[in-house]
């Protein structure tokens, strides 16, 4: 029971409700008994109306419900419920290799995620610490994490393409800011709760194997060790595109579909989320998932406002309804 109400034993001045409908009924058959006793009956029906002898115990039913709802209310009910985090720390780990330039995402990978990161970060709880990091051959902090979501907002806007895919240095370098930052805050222990957010849209290519020291997977395996989950969100479609120099001299297209296997793996090895977005629109639902889940945590609390504010609310109503149905209250 006390998983359910803060202060259970109010609830035995339920009895007290009881007590009173019982008094009301016992009030009621007395005086029944007396004006059968002395009244004419003649008379009583006919100034005693029986369609007004139909409503007349309606307010006291409804002032009843009011009441009980008010012991309720008393007892304080628990209930769980989302509440903004104070702290929370987390890194957006970028793509910028050339792939990201493909056009099967209008109006182009890179574009939509620089739009869909500004608006996670527009959207994040104030107080969590945001920081960026881009990667395409090597990786480069942009933005350590700080409650200045407006910084790395302008660091998206400056994201530029570069060569090759290095997956496992984006994990490192935010896994390495967030731990920086959790030693300042007073180590792993006092830190608050963290994450690594990976958006990419190609197969690693520095190094080739995932399970190289500097890969991915490795790297994913190292966030886990660190209680850092990676959440990795494939961004993309099969048919992406790119131009790319030839050795002729001139362009040719190569394909660039997105490699969900190994970022899924990446999120797993981690204890992360791994998502796929495909245009701009499920981008931003990935992010707002995110957003849920890294601004607000769940908690069980007093949930007494409701019950309090319907069984004032239903109190009310019920002596409004005896002083314009019966002229007096219950």
């Amino acid at each position: 029971m006390s998983d359910l109400f803060a202060h259970p034993w109010w609830l035995l001045s339920v009895l007290l409700v009881f007590g009173l409908i019982g008094a009301y009924v016992w009030v009621l058959r007395r005086r029944r008994a007396r004006s059968l006793r002395f009244a004419n009956m003649d008379v009583l029906r006919s100034v005693a109306p029986a369609k007004a002898d139909r409503f007349r115990h309606v307010p006291f039913a409804i002032l009843t419900v009011g009441l009980l709802l008010l012991t309720i209310a008393m007892a304080g009910p628990m209930a769980e419920r989302d509440v903004a985090r104070n702290k929370a720390t987390v890194v957006l780990v970028v793509d910028v290799s050339q792939s990201m330039k493909a056009t099967d995402v209008a109006p182009s990978r890179l574009q939509a995620a620089q739009a869909a990161g500004k608006r996670f970060a527009d959207d994040l709880t104030d107080g969590i610490n945001l920081g960026l990091v881009s990667f395409a051959g090597t990786a480069s902090t942009l933005v350590s994490p700080t409650p200045d979501h407006d910084a790395t907002k302008k660091a998206l806007d400056n994201l530029r393409l570069a060569e090759k895919t290095a997956t496992g240095e984006g994990i490192f370098a935010g896994v390495q800011l967030i731990q920086t930052l959790n030693a300042a805050l007073g180590g792993e222990d006092a830190a608050p709760p963290s994450r690594v957010v990976l958006l990419s849209d190609g197969k690693q290519t520095v190094p080739e194997n995932p399970d190289d020291p500097r890969g991915g997977f490795t790297a994913a395996r190292k966030a886990k060790e660190k209680k850092i989950p990676v959440s990795t969100i494939s961004f993309g479609t099969l048919n992406g595109r790119v131009e790319i120099e030839s050795p002729s001299g001139g362009t040719e297209s190569v394909g660039v579909p997105v490699d969900d296997e190994s970022l899924h793996t990446i999120a797993n090895l981690s204890g992360g989320d791994f998502f796929t977005a495909s245009s701009l629109d499920e981008l931003n639902k990935v992010y707002e998932t995110l957003q849920k889940q890294i601004g607000y945590e769940r908690q069980r609390g007093d949930n007494s406002r409701p019950w309090l504010i319907a069984g004032t609310l239903i109190a009310i109503i019920g002596s409004m309804a005896a002083l314009f149905l019966n002229r007096r209250l219950p």
